[in-house]
């Protein structure tokens, strides 16, 4: 049985959802030795998300970030949390609708996605800065 596990901080995004499948891993190399497992991607964050996507059109990315700006406004007069400004409460609620986890299958030393698939960092905030993240891969 192989374990890894490894913490990784990724460059600042701006707000948005973006790709971060090749960041990954490129910072995780571990995930080459392992024949069939999983790698589990968790955000050490409340204000940004994860989750699996589209990865071969930009405009897919443009219209999660339009929706969900829509289903969930800034500035709603019932937001108590406005201390860290206009995006803060509308972040946290986006990051629990998205998660802060995501389940990959490894086979043959390679993520498992679809052919269309990629991880998502999901950026909620305006100036939400470096985040980091916590890499375990597992399997035989």
């Amino acid at each position: 049985m192989i374990f890894e596990q490894l913490e990784i901080q990724l460059q600042p995004y701006k707000r948005g959802f973006h790709l971060i499948t090749d960041e990954v891993l490129g910072k995780f190399p571990a995930i080459k030795s392992i024949k069939k497992g999983f790698l589990k991607v968790f955000i050490k964050h409340t204000s940004a998300s994860l989750t699996i996507n589209e990865d071969a059109d930009p405009t897919v990315r443009l219209d999660f970030e339009s929706h969900f700006n829509k289903m969930i406004p800034e500035n709603a007069p019932y937001y108590i949390h406005t201390y860290e400004g206009s995006d803060d409460m509308p972040a946290h609620l986006k990051a629990s609708i998205l998660g802060s986890s995501v389940d990959i299958p490894i086979t043959n030393g390679k993520l498992n996605l679809g052919t269309w698939q990629g991880i998502y960092l999901c950026e909620h905030r305006n100036y939400g800065g470096s985040r980091k993240l916590v890499l375990s891969a597992f399997g035989v």
